[in-house]
């Protein structure tokens, strides 16, 4: 359980040197564009699987109930709202930050009409377990590609440098609270919403750690 401790994201092959560049590495392009593809696909089956949606989804119904927006469009204001935290944790954004709604947006649309949808509770947790930890796989892979991390993703990383906390750590109290602020607005939790706020930190640093022993890393966790 050694990749629970992990705090810092591995420097691999892919990585590109700075997270805001015009001139980025091809290969740090194509596995972030890998990367967010998996994300995107992880977060599909969790939805597919009806057994509840992420956290942040839950915290944008809140949002809507109380508003009369979408849900798409709380999710957008919560994203830009995500950011501002952002300025004083000293997190630079990059394309990874700007590709990762649009292609993660492509991706559920694409790919939610062709997975499977259980009728069996087994079945149906099963498949919010599996996309889970395919999201945790998604996450790792664009994370080290270092063009910048999603809204959320910078908020965690940001905050894991400033309090020394481990990835895993950190990642799982910002799902928990948004999960409880969501719920509290009248958001609506699942037995999915539960697994993936309790397992995207383990999975995404699992992800991160099994990546940096396959490939080495320049950097130290």
């Amino acid at each position: 359980m050694r990749f629970l401790k992990i705090k810092t994201v591995p420097t691999l092959f892919w990585s590109a040197p700075e997270p805001l560049t015009f001139r980025p590495p091809l290969v740090s392009v194509a596995l972030l564009v890998i990367g967010l593809v998996i994300f995107g696909l992880g977060e599909a089956l969790l939805i597919a699987s009806g057994a509840g949606v992420s956290p942040w989804t839950v915290f944008a119904q809140g949002v809507s109930l109380h508003t009369g927006w979408s849900i798409g469009f709380a999710t957008f204001v919560i994203s830009a709202l995500v950011l501002l935290p952002w300025i004083p944790l000293r997190q630079k954004p990059g394309m990874g930050t700007i590709l990762n709604i649009i292609i993660i947006s492509v991706v559920l649309d694409v790919a939610l009409p062709f997975l499977p949808r259980f009728d069996s509770l087994g079945l149906r947790l099963a498949e919010a377990a599996a996309g889970v930890v395919v999201t945790g796989i998604g996450g790792g892979i664009y994370l080290i590609a270092n063009l910048g991390p999603g809204p959320r993703d910078g908020l965690m990383t940001g905050l894991q440098r400033v309090t020394g906390f481990p990835i895993a750590h950190v990642r799982g109290a910002i799902e928990v609270s948004v999960v409880i602020i969501g719920w509290l607005l009248g958001g609506v939790v699942g037995a999915g919403t539960l697994l993936f706020a309790f397992g995207i930190g383990p999975c995404v640093a699992a992800s991160m750690s099994f990546l940096q022993l396959c490939f080495g890393s320049r950097a130290k966790d």
